[in-house]
């Protein structure tokens, strides 16, 4: 998505704990929620983005569904995808994205803004030979909700009520507000 939108990023994967974390947050409201798992991702990865690039941006995103009142990440096996496609199909649901943009400079992180982003999601009724085979690519196991709008899920889709991009895993407009929160226009970041 950032590529596709002129940014290069370095990714760094977190080796946060989601479900500890979430376990341990007294308020679980989905956007409170991703909103702290975003955050403790750009918090693990600063140090070592700090001592590679000094000045930097870091960027943390989290995703989860909400979906009958119940808040879902990635389901990690094509049973648990199954049943929550059983339950999702023809409905609507509502992903959360939090995000977390830390500024550093000279070493140190120097400003810092979050925020989250609630998509509304129309799922359409894949057939089951359909679900089988979407569920065999893998592609639904490692994602929040068991879905996704840019690749293969996106057959599956019946719409979305808000951000696409935030269904993709990082609302642009939202980063470019935090961004600007910080002090960084995002045309600084386009590469040429």
């Amino acid at each position: 998505m950032l590529r596709a939108a002129g940014i290069d990023p370095v990714v760094r994967v977190s080796s946060v704990d989601e479900e500890a974390l979430a376990a341990s947050l007294p308020d679980r409201d989905p956007a409170t929620l991703v909103t702290a798992l975003a955050r403790a991702k750009a918090d693990a990865v600063a140090e070592a983005v700090r001592e590679e690039f000094g000045d930097a941006v870091v960027v943390g995103c989290d995703s989860m569904l909400e979906h009958d009142g119940q808040v879902v990440g990635k389901p990690g096996s094509a049973d648990v995808a199954r049943t929550r496609w059983a339950a999702m199909a023809g409905s609507t649901g509502t992903l959360f994205t939090g995000h977390a943009v830390l500024r550093l400079a000279g070493g140190s992180s120097v400003d810092r803004a979050e925020a989250a982003q609630a998509t509304v999601v129309r799922f359409g009724s894949p057939s089951e030979r359909e679900l089988e085979a979407y569920l065999a690519t893998g592609e639904p196991l490692g994602v929040a909700g068991s879905f996704t709008l840019d690749g293969l899920g996106g057959w599956f889709m019946a719409g979305v009520d808000g951000d696409p991009s935030s269904v993709i895993g990082i609302s642009l407009p939202l980063t470019r507000q935090l961004l600007a929160d910080v002090g960084v226009s995002v045309v600084d970041l386009w590469t040429a």
